[in-house]
């Protein structure tokens, strides 16, 4: 009862990593902006500028909670023996790498992007690939 508990919860910061690593990238950001201007606007609200500006003040601390919370996981994954699925580590690997929100490596951000999507349709790939395996 008690595992069960704990790899719920480790699971969890997992999943968290991941979404919290998202937030790093400007262009994610802005997407998302457009995306909740977009839905306030189907339900009759109107909004100008960007409502999520105030994401990219908090960037670097999201992205550095998720690579904390994903080396944390690697280490339960693999020191502590705790299961985790090694396709959403390699994923939220990706997710991160594309992530990546610092000013000094901006020349360098379609290197990461790419890095990241190419981990994070691997994952995808692997898990698919597996789930067709099994029929």
């Amino acid at each position: 009862m008690m595992a069960s508990i704990k790899e719920k919860i480790f699971g969890a910061s997992g999943s968290i990593s991941g979404v919290l690593s998202f937030l790093g990238g400007y262009q994610v950001c802005h997407n998302t902006c457009l995306a909740l201007i977009a839905f306030l606007t189907f339900l009759g609200f109107a909004a100008a500028g960007m409502p999520l500006l105030f994401l990219t003040k908090v960037a670097i601390p999201f992205w550095t909670a998720a690579v904390f919370l994903l080396i944390l996981t690697i280490f339960l994954r693999y020191k502590k023996n705790i299961h985790f699925s090694d396709k959403m580590i390699l994923f939220n690997s990706g997710l991160i790498i594309a992530g990546t929100p610092f000013q000094q490596v901006q020349q360098f951000n379609y290197a990461f992007w790419i890095t990241g999507g190419v981990l994070a349709a691997s994952s995808i790939g692997w898990y698919a690939y597996d789930k067709v395996k099994k029929k």
